[in-house]
């Protein structure tokens, strides 16, 4: 999650846009799911709002997510 923390803005809206592209030619794997809701809760903290693809909750424990980011918040 440091990483996308330290990325400016746009670099990580384009992130997120490369990141969704691919989700749409089905490239991504389970794991990429989780790297794109720390994406997504970085860009919230920053105000602003990017949308998950519509089968994120199917793939992502978001307990777990939620879990993950709640410890490395704590840990920073």
């Amino acid at each position: 999650m440091d990483f996308y923390e330290k990325l400016p803005t746009d670099f990580l809206i384009a992130f997120y846009d490369e990141m969704m592209k691919n989700i749409e030619k089905g490239l991504l794997t389970k794991n990429m799911y989780y790297e794109l809701g720390l994406l997504i809760s970085v860009a919230s903290h920053r105000g602003i709002t990017l949308e998950q693809p519509c089968d994120f909750e199917q793939i992502v424990d978001q307990k777990a997510l939620d879990d993950f980011i709640q410890f490395t918040q704590n840990v920073t």
